[in-house]
C-alpha cells in the first residue's frame, strides 16, 4: 500500500518485545539498571516494579528473608518473560528475581517494561509480577526479630 502525500503516516506496530534480561541471581539487583536496559526511543512510558524485603509480616518484626529456588527457576523466569513478550504490545521488558539471604530494604524482584503508552506498560508490568508469583519455584524463609524463622510459599 502506498500513501499519498495527504495521508498521515502511521507508526509501525511494535514487534514482539525485546526481553533484555530474565534471570534468577544471587547478586544484588537494581530496578534502575533494569529500567535503563529496557529504554527505547519509541517508548513513551517505562514502568517498573521493585519488590523489597519489608520489616514486618502482619504484627511480627522481620529482620531478613532467605530465598531458595528450584534448579529450573532460571529457565522458568525466561519462559515467563518470553510468554508475556509474545502476548503484549510493548517495546522491551526485563525481570530479575534474587535468591539467597536478603536484608530489610533489599530488592527481591525487579521488573521493568517500556511501551508506547502507559496503560500497556502498567498492565504488562503487573502481569509479569503475577506470573512470577504464580509460576516461579521460589520459597522464602522469613527470619523474625525474635530470632525465630518460618518458611512460606511451599507447595
Amino acid at each position: 500500500m502506498t500513501l499519498s502525500p495527504d495521508q498521515p503516516s502511521r507508526p509501525l506496530p511494535a514487534p514482539t518485545a525485546r526481553v533484555v534480561r530474565a534471570e534468577v541471581t544471587e547478586a544484588p539487583i537494581s530496578v534502575t539498571e533494569l529500567a535503563d536496559a529496557v529504554h527505547d526511543a519509541a517508548a513513551g512510558a517505562v514502568v517498573t516494579f521493585e519488590g523489597v524485603v519489608r520489616n514486618h509480616d502482619a504484627d511480627r518484626g522481620v529482620s531478613g528473608i532467605g530465598y531458595s529456588c528450584h534448579p529450573t527457576a532460571g529457565q522458568i523466569v525466561k519462559e515467563i518473560a518470553r510468554d508475556v513478550a509474545e502476548r503484549r504490545r510493548v517495546r522491551a521488558l526485563g525481570v530479575v528475581h534474587r535468591v539467597g539471604d536478603l536484608a530489610v530494604g533489599e530488592a527481591a524482584l525487579a521488573v521493568a517494561v517500556s511501551s508506547d503508552h502507559r496503560a500497556e506498560a502498567f498492565a504488562t508490568c503487573g502481569e509479569i509480577v503475577e506470573e512470577v508469583k504464580k509460576r516461579l519455584p521460589v520459597w522464602k524463609r522469613q527470619t523474625f526479630s525474635d530470632g525465630t524463622s518460618q518458611w512460606s510459599n511451599l507447595a
